[in-house]
């Protein structure tokens, strides 16, 4: 194979597999044993013929240099995959003061499900408004939020769901 070839061969093929490791460790975390271990299958195999054809040609750094770029690269590109894929939920919490506007009433008009409990706060009186999200919605519904209510304090979590049903009594 040219050498040119080969090296973007050796990028490329590392790209993609650490971008799939980027996204394998969300889905761990997420909770989606199966996906994540199917993606751990293909990277690793990837991983091998890859690491396969920089040993093989050790005596010119170029390889290493393509690998370790590949490896900069796909960090790069999964972190823009798992971004665009947006697994998983968020928790939305709204804090603002009580005589300020609330942004329960948006929220619920769009469907969301709202929870609100009042607080003391630094400065007085405070709604806390609490929102679980799908995460990909939560540029949106910030966007909700600023046009409804600029005093509010917004914090945004990733939340992991959990089934009550396997948890023995």
């Amino acid at each position: 194979m040219d050498v040119t070839l080969d090296l973007l061969f050796i990028f490329l093929l590392r790209l993609i597999s650490v971008g799939m490791s980027t996204v394998r460790i969300v889905l761990l975390g997420r909770g989606r044993r199966g996906p994540a271990a199917l993606l751990g299958f293909f990277e690793s195999l990837i991983w091998v013929f890859v690491v396969a054809r920089v040993l093989d040609g050790l005596d010119d750094p170029l390889r290493m240099v393509a690998f370790a770029a590949g490896f900069a690269a796909g960090t790069y590109a999964g972190s823009i995959v798992e971004e665009w894929l947006a697994l998983g939920q968020s928790m939305v919490r709204v804090i603002a003061p009580v005589e300020s506007t609330p942004v329960a009433g948006v929220l619920r008009k769009k469907g969301i499900g709202v929870t609100v409990i009042n607080g003391d706060g630094r400065d007085g009186e405070v709604r806390v408004t609490f929102c679980v999200v799908p995460r990909k919605d939560v540029a949106a519904i910030l966007r909700l939020i600023r046009e409804t209510n600029l005093e509010a304090y917004v914090t945004v979590d990733q939340t992991t769901s959990v089934d009550l049903t396997h948890i023995k009594s």
